[in-house]
Formats: C-alpha cells, sequence, structure tokens
C-alpha cells in the first residue's frame, strides 16, 4: 500500500513534489508532531535517536519498508503507557500535595517548548499540567472530591484508546503525515475509514440503523435511526448497553466489553437480510447481570436525518403574512456507486434538492433561503450540480489538475 500511496503522489498529486531528502525529514517532524504535539511523552534522546531516520524514509517507503514509522510508534507507545499508568498510580497523592500558593508558570504554547532532557524535567512539567487542570476544574465549579475520580477517568480512557491501536492504525498516521505535506486535504484512508466515508457520501448502509458511542468499556446505544431494522422491530432501546454480538441465529455470542467502538460497529453492520443478535444490559436494568438477547435482521438503513430537508417560516408582515422555505442542506453527498450502476434512482443532494424546491414552489412560498451553515462539504460535483438548479449558465467554478 505504501509504494502505491508514494507512487500516487509523485505522479498524479497536483502539487508535483518528489519524496526526496528534504520532504522525508519534514515527514518525520511532522510524524512526531501528530503522535506528540505537546512533547508531554518524548525525550530529547529518543528525537535524537529519531535522527537516522530523517534522509532516508524517502528510500524506505517506495520499497515498502515501514521500519521508521513503527520504532518511532513503539517509542511513543512505551513513554505514554508508563507515563500515565505512572500518573492513574500517583494521582490522589499528587493532587493532595499541590501548593496553589506557590508562584509559578505554566508554558501553554506548545510550540514554544522544548523536549525534556530527563524523566525529573518532563515530571515536573506533568505536575504543571495537573496542577493547572485541577485549576481549570475548580474555576469550572467542580466538586473538590470529584476532581481526581474525573482526572484518573479522562486519562484511563487516554491510555485505553493506545492500548487498542492497530497496525492498521499506526500506518493510517505515518502515511497522512505524508500526505499533509502535500495539502491539508489529501489524506490515506484506512479500509475501515474508507467504508465510513462512503457510508457518509451515500447516505445509506446495511445494518440496524443504531447510533453507538463508548461509556468507559462499554458500547451504548445513543440512538435509533428512525424506522431502520432495529427502530421497527422495537426492543433495542437508547441506553442500552452492548456487552456481546452474535451473527446468525445461531452463531457464538462474541464478547465485545472493552473493544473498540469501530470493531463493535463492524461486527453489528451487515448484508440486507442477515441476522444478528445483541446481548444488552437494558437501560432500566438495576445491575449489570441483567441482559437480554435481541434479534434484528439488517436492512438497508437511509440516514434522512442527514440529507436535505425542508420547512416554511411564515414571518408577519403588517397585515400581511409571508411564506419562506428554507432548505436545509448539511452535506455535499452522492451514492457514487448507485450512480455508477445506472440506478435512476440514486441518492443525491442535487435531486433531494430539486424535489424540494418543486414541493416548496408547489406550497406557493414567497421566497427560498437555502441554509449551509452547518455544511462541511462533500462531492464537488454535486456543490455544482447544485448550483444549476439556480443558475442557469455561466461558469461557477474552475478545476484544474
Amino acid at each position: 500500500t505504501i509504494v502505491e500511496l508514494v507512487e500516487q503522489l509523485e505522479e498524479r498529486h497536483y502539487a508535483k513534489l518528489a519524496y526526496d531528502d528534504t520532504l522525508s525529514s519534514q515527514h518525520l517532524d511532522n510524524y512526531i508532531d501528530d503522535l506528540d504535539p505537546s512533547k508531554m511523552f518524548f525525550l530529547a534522546v529518543d528525537i535524537e535517536e529519531f535522527e537516522q531516520y530523517r534522509t532516508v524514509m524517502d528510500d524506505q517507503l517506495p520499497k515498502g519498508k515501514l521500519d521508521a514509522g513503527y520504532h518511532i510508534f513503539n517509542r511513543f507507545q512505551q513513554r505514554l503507557e508508563q507515563r500515565l499508568e505512572q500518573l492513574i498510580e500517583t494521582l490522589p497523592a499528587s493532587v493532595a500535595a499541590m501548593d496553589f500558593e506557590r508562584d509559578e508558570n505554566y508554558l501553554l504554547d506548545v510550540d514554544l517548548r522544548q523536549w525534556a532532557d530527563n524523566d525529573k524535567e518532563l515530571d515536573d512539567r506533568w505536575r504543571k499540567q495537573i496542577k493547572n487542570q485541577v485549576l481549570q476544574l475548580r474555576l469550572a465549579d467542580k466538586e473538590e472530591e470529584d476532581i481526581v475520580p474525573t482526572l484518573e477517568k479522562r486519562y484511563a480512557n487516554q491510555l485505553n484508546r493506545v492500548k487498542q491501536y492497530k497496525s492498521q492504525d499506526v500506518f493510517q498516521i505515518y502515511a497522512n503525515a505524508l500526505t499533509e505535506l502535500y495539502d491539508p486535504h489529501t489524506n490515506y484512508l484506512s479500509p475501515r475509514r474508507s467504508e465510513n466515508f462512503n457510508i457518509n457520501m451515500s447516505l445509506s448502509l446495511e445494518g440496524i440503523g443504531a447510533v453507538l458511542q463508548m461509556e468507559e468499556e462499554y458500547t451504548k446505544v445513543a440512538r435509533l435511526v428512525a424506522k431502520g431494522p432495529a427502530d421497527k422491530q422495537g426492543e433495542l432501546q437508547p441506553s442500552d448497553r452492548i456487552v456481546a454480538v452474535g451473527q446468525g441465529d445461531h452463531g457464538e455470542l462474541e464478547d465485545v466489553i472493552g473493544w473498540r467502538l469501530d470493531e463493535v460497529v463492524q461486527l453489528i453492520r451487515g448484508p440486507k437480510d442477515s441476522t444478528v443478535r445483541l446481548e444488552v444490559i437494558p437501560a432500566k436494568s438495576k445491575s449489570t447481570d441483567q441482559r437480554k438477547i435481541i434479534t434484528i435482521v439488517r436492512n438497508k438503513v437511509k440516514l434522512e436525518e442527514q440529507s436535505a430537508q425542508k420547512e416554511i417560516l411564515e414571518i408577519p408582515d403588517g397585515d400581511q403574512v409571508i411564506k419562506v422555505g428554507v432548505i436545509d442542506i448539511p452535506a455535499f453527498y452522492i451514492d457514487f456507486d448507485a450512480m455508477r450502476r445506472g440506478d435512476k434512482e440514486y441518492k443525491s443532494t442535487t435531486r433531494d434538492v430539486k424535489k424540494l424546491l418543486q414541493e416548496l414552489q408547489d406550497e406557493g412560498v414567497d421566497g427560498i433561503i437555502v441554509d449551509l451553515r452547518s455544511n462541511g462539504g462533500g462531492s464537488l460535483q454535486e456543490a455544482n450540480e447544485l448550483t444549476g438548479l439556480f443558475i442557469e449558465y455561466g461558469p461557477t467554478v474552475q478545476i484544474r489538475h
């Protein structure tokens, strides 16, 4: 993958940058900065050791060698785990010993920080960091007895996340540290992130229609997609905690407590008409021992709440009422796969907005507002096609590649 990525960047990227010693040097700095931007884990001796890779990464990557990326990440993970485990263990005593009458400074601008020369220097940097966080929690009116548990939970979650990193995650950080040097919007997407990108663009997936989130070590149901399989089945409820997932009517239930969210999602998603079984702790359960098994048949899930929507505002104007149609467009989405297959009913922003415009005109609105305030972008093709609904002819965008 990395060989093909370097070839694509050098041969097809608009910037026409060669991955040479200069870019290799920038890649190293960018990668280290992506891992430890606050200079709170690596020591100066680590950074000095990494200098051996400064002008050789451009020789390694085109040959498929990822030694530098994984060596640097392994050291980062080692430093982070040691630091956070020590921190969590000593946090109650450290906070209790803090002297808030002492006059001292803490450098907040990370760009002005230098790499710590030794553990003692880094220990003091962390002492000030924790002290600063305690002060912030006090200023936020946090109860004194809740401050240590809050910080313990914060660092335990960070520790748990980094322990769950896999080779694919490391590769993604390493690859993007390079692609970002070409321009901020060129990114490598791992297979899982690529799948999520396609779902967001097409506003559809095959699964059960539940939005999940992590709560400590549990996967919790945040909400159900209206009219999705889980919503129609009726048993799964918001705030239920999923503790195991089984495939089919008789597949073994696999315990997912402590799993990464994306891995649990991957188990639950699946082809239309297939069955998934969820063992959950119902939201209303008084203890974690109360469990129930819910069987759901997967289906196509339409993420309609993320598609263009309309409403009519009636605004008083003297003796009259002005009817204003508002079309909210949260993203420029399109189902590329369906379009390539020749599906005449493929999902797209322009097609949806065209229908909404006709509906608003049929309802006799006096004017229309297109609301793009929450729109983070998406398909350039769709942004341009949509403009064609309002402007008959003339240039709207120039593309050069």
